[in-house]
């Protein structure tokens, strides 16, 4: 059974920092490429940032460009969003998806496999 569990979200200040983590069990972790999405409410799902399988590929969606950096590691089976100078934009609710292979997606339908997701809420 596959489980992925995000956590690290919170509620901070513009200008603050977070550290999401997603924890992957049930497959072999290594074999598949992992995204982070995003959804605010009335919107729809959008893509943030992709890893393929090795670590060494990575995309991120231009709003959060610089700012946030997506890293995975392999031994741990884990898949990380460094967030950096959060913005009242990026509230969302956060979720990490294992995708359909090796290579990373920006389209959500090519991910599997879904956590539950972690809120990030940017507010002064």
């Amino acid at each position: 059974q596959v489980q992925v569990v995000e956590s690290g979200g919170g509620l901070v200040q513009p200008g603050d920092s977070l550290r999401l983590s997603c924890a992957v069990s049930g497959l072999p972790f290594k074999n598949y490429a992992m995204g982070w999405f995003r959804q605010a409410p009335g919107k729809e799902r959008e893509f943030v940032s992709g890893i393929n399988s090795r670590g060494d590929a990575t995309s991120t969606r231009n709003s959060v460009a610089g700012r946030f950096t997506i890293s995975r590691d392999n031994d741990k089976n884990m898949a990380f969003l460094q967030m950096n100078t959060l913005q009242p934009e990026d509230t969302a609710l956060y979720y990490c998806g294992v995708a359909s292979s090796s290579g990373y997606l920006s389209d959500a339908d090519g991910y599997n496999y879904w956590g539950q997701g972690t809120q990030v809420t940017v507010s002064a």
